[in-house]
């Protein structure tokens, strides 16, 4: 029994296993070519979505309108500034920080706060005289600045932009977890920087923002929030000292 047992084995052994016939090769080549195609469109469309410029309704998101109209063109305050601060963009101002006697820029030039003058003028509020103003009532908000006295430059600097919008308009979130919680016309200010959200989203639902941020990319709108750290986000309603 042993040696029968033993001739099986061997026997079994000795068989040559049959590859896969021709048919079952081509069947298996066009199964893992027909996977790779659906994981590259998978993969392709994932870029391609990322990258595609979203609005608020994809979100099941209203836009807010602001419920003033300080320009009296019957274009809402909130609406008025995104369109001021993207036709000042798009005169393509060179990224310079200077001094101006007057303190309006009349060179080409600008930084980051002319994008957010830009955009009240064109909702009808003079920032500038609203933060002149604001400083010569309250200078001790503005002390711990370190950057005030000086009417032709206070408005164009970031913190005391901040400290007026923390006095004067709707202190929100900073966190991004819920797109809801951000509209176009919010001013979103960053370490160092400042911007307004765009009518414009990204793939999580996060308007783009539109800037002056550097010499390089200059003035544009783009989906630049994650970029920088948020320090405040304010959404104005017509506040002033």
């Amino acid at each position: 029994m042993g040696k029968n047992l033993s001739d099986s084995i061997t026997g079994i052994m000795a068989k040559k296993i049959d590859p896969p016939s021709g048919k079952k090769r081509i069947i298996a080549v066009i199964a893992l070519a027909f996977a790779a195609i659906i994981l590259i469109g998978y993969i392709w469309y994932a870029i391609v979505d990322n990258r595609r410029v979203h609005y608020a309704p994809e979100f099941h998101i209203k836009d807010i309108k602001s419920p003033n109209d300080a320009d009296g063109d019957g274009i809402d305050d909130y609406a008025d500034m995104v369109r001021g601060a993207l036709d000042y963009i798009a005169t393509k101002p060179k990224y310079e920080s200077k001094y101006y006697k007057g303190g309006y820029p009349n060179d080409g030039c600008g930084v980051c706060t002319d994008v957010i003058w830009h955009a009240f003028a064109a909702a009808g509020y003079c920032l500038k005289d609203m933060i002149d103003t604001s400083i010569a009532k309250e200078p001790e908000e503005y002390l711990p600045s370190g950057n005030i006295g000086d009417p032709n430059i206070d408005f164009r600097r970031v913190r005391n932009l901040k400290v007026f919008f923390e006095l004067y308009a709707e202190n929100l979130t900073t966190a991004l977890y819920s797109p809801d919680d951000w509209m176009p016309g919010d001013i979103v200010v960053f370490d160092g920087h400042i911007a307004i959200c765009s009518d414009k989203r990204n793939a999580s639902g996060i308007p783009y923002i539109i800037h002056h941020g550097n010499p390089v990319e200059g003035a544009v709108e783009a989906d630049d929030m994650a970029r920088f750290s948020i320090a405040g986000h304010y959404r104005y309603n017509g506040g002033h000292p």
